[in-house]
This record gives C-alpha cells, structure tokens and sequence, in this order.
C-alpha cells in the first residue's frame, strides 16, 4: 500500500488519483501520486506548494530513462510499439484490428473488446464522450466535469467510436480547459439534452443498429452525477506553468480539478508530465 505522506518527497510522477467522497455534495478527494508516495492535497489547500523536476524522465511503461516523454509517459520505442499508443485510441472509428495490424492483438481484445459508455458531460459546456464502463466516474472527474450521465451502452470501442463520431454532429467532444479552470460553468439538464440529442439523431443511430446488430447500442436509465471540487479561489485568467520552460512551480495551493493544480502563481496540468521525476514540498 502506497504511504500517505505529508513532507518532502522524490519520486516519478502519475497522475492524480481522484475519488468520490465517501459523503454527497462533498469535494472529490485526490491525491498526488509521485513514485511510491501519495501527497493528499485536500488538506493542503491555502498552503505553499513547491515542485521541481529534477531533470530525469521514466518511461511508465518499462522504466528506461527517456529524454522527452511520448503519450503521456512513454519513451519513444514504446510510444511505437503499444497498442495503447496507436492513434485509433483517440480515434476508436479507426480501429484496424479486424485488418490484422493491430500493434497487440491481445491487448485490444482485452481493452477494446468489452462494454463501452457513451456519455454526456458538463465540463466547459455540454461535450460527448466515451469510456470503458469500468472507467466511470474516473473519466468525469480527469475532465473536471461537473455533471455527467451515460446514455448509451455498445458491445466494443470502435462502435463507441462510430457513434461518438455521429454524436459530434451536434455537440463538441473536446473540454475547453481554461474555461473548465475557471469555474463559471452553468449548469445543464443533461436529461433534457440527451433527449433532444436522441430525437434529433435518431435515424443516425436506426442505421448504426442495422450495420452492427439491434443491441449492440443499448439506451442506459441513469441518473445525472453532480462532482464538487476542491477550490477556494478560481483563476480569473489562467496561465499554466511547463516543467520543460521551467523546472520550478510553486505558489499557494488553491484548489484541484480535473488532472490541474490551482497554484496563485498559475495553473499546472500534472498529467502532461508523468514520468518526470519530481521533488515535492
């Protein structure tokens, strides 16, 4: 079990843990994650956080020391070797499995071929998205979402892909993050827009059930998530902060959301950086 920490420590960054408070309309719990230590930063809002990157990347697939992180943590050997690095991950319509050049077979069927959710989210405004069902409410919270709701269940991760690509035709896919930072989100009913969504493309989805079989795309009754986050102050103009211009971040700690530390002195998003190695107080 990984030490919950309180001092400074040394360690390759992963990115933050995030997790649903034990009570409702509670603040997400997160922690931050460097090497084998937790840093619990709920607590440590309204104090001085410091971070400097030593220099030192690992790979987070095989360890070897890189000198630029590929996909989130990789070296560049892995980042063209996995599957979990193929484009037809952000891109899931693309999937090549069936043309047998699937980078790992057997990773793809154990990734790709199992129950995926298409969801509706709040987290700059309404966007479309999808996730493996094991992968919620983790999804939402690395978004900084502040309410989501799945809508649809399909069989693998290219169908979710096909109908995330019709979905796109009316609404955005992608998370504005500096307006997400910001913390002036309105509130949507996400029912009312999964209803107009399904009227309004509801021939779209009769012809993907006719390609890929009647339920293979199964309508989800779910009910709305609402996520509260910790912050105290949200940046009125967002700046963010880049180990590689910069080696050294701190300020006042003011808040958590999505995969970004809210400092006083700009915003981080930690995420960017895993695998570099980091020494935290």
């Amino acid at each position: 079990m990984p030490r919950v920490i309180d001092m400074a420590v040394q360690g390759c960054l992963s990115k933050m843990a995030a997790a649903l408070p034990s009570r409702q309309n509670d603040q997400v719990v997160y922690h931050l994650r460097a090497g084998e230590h937790r840093i619990a930063l709920n607590e440590r809002i309204g104090e001085p956080l410091s971070l400097r990157w030593t220099g030192a990347i690992a790979c987070t697939h095989c360890g070897r020391a890189t000198k630029k992180s590929f996909a989130q943590g990789h070296c560049y050997p892995c980042f063209k070797r996995l599957a979990q690095c193929d484009t037809c991950i952000m891109k899931p319509e693309t999937c090549h499995y069936f043309q047998g050049t699937c980078r790992e077979p057997e990773w793809g069927e154990r990734h790709c071929f199992q129950p995926h959710i298409v969801y509706l989210a709040n987290s700059s405004g309404l966007k479309v998205g999808i996730t493996r069902n094991t992968q919620m409410p983790t999804r939402w919270l690395d978004q900084g979402a502040i309410q989501a709701l799945p809508i649809l269940e399909v069989d693998t991760r290219q169908q979710s892909g096909f109908v995330e690509m019709l979905f796109k035709e009316q609404v955005a896919d992608r998370t504005n993050w500096r307006a997400m930072l910001k913390g002036d989100v309105e509130v949507i009913d996400l029912n009312a827009e999964r209803d107009r969504l399904f009227s309004l493309l509801a021939n779209g989805l009769s012809q993907l059930r006719e390609t890929h079989g009647v339920d293979s795309i199964r309508t989800l009754e779910a009910v709305p998530q609402h996520f509260h986050y910790p912050v105290s102050v949200f940046p009125k103009k967002v700046a963010s902060h880049n180990f590689d211009k910069q080696p050294l971040v701190e300020g006042l700690l003011q808040g958590v959301k999505g995969q970004y530390l809210i400092l006083d002195s700009g915003v981080i998003n930690l995420r960017k950086f895993t695998g570099y190695e980091i020494q935290i107080s």
